[in-house]
């Protein structure tokens, strides 16, 4: 069956976003995960990556194509941060844009090894609109955070009354669980899985879930290099033929999978 809807993406918090499967923790927007130790004095970073592609909660936005991202964070010693992260997207997968930009803020502190994180997110397509509906891809969440040690669980849920191109969808969850593994050598083993339910009248053949497994190497310098294989499995057949139903320049319309198994590799670097 070929979809004319858009998937469904994000920065899964773009946590700790690795660049690497992209997965956005934007989306997403790379923030530093629940529970960090806050600092004694305000701190910036900003960090670049160059991935083999985009994808998000499984998905693949730049149509596996590579992608260009950066960032920037600010954190006070409070616990209160604001950040900003973009990349670079295909406008096969999302109509009519070239860039996804996110920006996002919040708390996050730690009682004992618990840590927590209340943040909010806004994911924003400059001249991106789905034609068919004329439905912006813009949208805003609300986060929830817990970890515990390498332990995490994260759960947004869309407080704007669209999501990505979908519209009357408010009230969309996303439930991200997964483990940081630290191996030793400067090696770490990222595990994730996803769960997300689209809220809305007939909204529910775009619901998905998805798996990361991937190692990531840190090297002096701020320098890391990541791969991992990533999938999504929509709970129908929605995503299988995935169409923006608009022709390209020799006639034909492009479709392809955005959820399929895929592997990715990722350099990156923080400043």
């Amino acid at each position: 069956m070929q979809s004319t809807m858009p998937s469904l993406t994000t920065s899964l918090l773009g946590c700790a976003a690795f660049v690497l499967a992209a997965q956005a923790l934007p989306a997403q927007a790379q923030t530093a995960p629940a529970g960090e130790a806050v600092t004694t004095a305000a701190s910036f970073s900003a960090n670049a990556s160059l991935a083999s592609q985009y994808i998000s909660r499984g998905f693949r936005q730049t149509w596996g194509k590579p992608a260009l991202q950066a960032g920037a964070d600010y954190v006070h010693p409070s616990g209160w941060s604001l950040g900003t992260w973009a990349s670079t997207v295909s406008d096969r997968y999302i109509q009519d844009a070239r860039v996804e930009w996110d920006l996002y803020g919040g708390y996050s502190g730690t009682v004992g090894e618990l840590g927590y994180s209340v943040l909010a997110y806004y994911y924003k397509y400059p001249g991106a609109v789905y034609r068919a509906t004329g439905v912006k891809y813009d949208y805003g969440e609300l986060s929830l955070g817990l970890s515990y040690q390498m332990l995490y669980a994260k759960y947004n849920r869309t407080v704007t009354p669209d999501f990505f191109g979908i519209s009357n969808a408010r009230g969309t969850g996303y439930l991200d669980v997964g483990a940081n593994v630290d191996l030793g050598h400067s090696l770490t083993l990222n595990l994730h899985a996803g769960n997300g339910r689209v809220a809305g009248t007939g909204n529910a053949i775009w619901n998905w879930r998805d798996a990361k497994v991937g190692i990531t190497r840190a090297f002096d310098g701020g320098w890391s290099v990541s791969g991992a294989w990533t999938r999504a499995w929509g709970a129908t057949d929605a995503y299988d033929h995935y169409t923006l139903g608009v022709p390209n320049a020799a006639g034909r319309f492009d479709t392809s999978n955005p959820a399929a198994s895929t592997f990715v590799v990722a350099v990156s670097k923080t400043f």
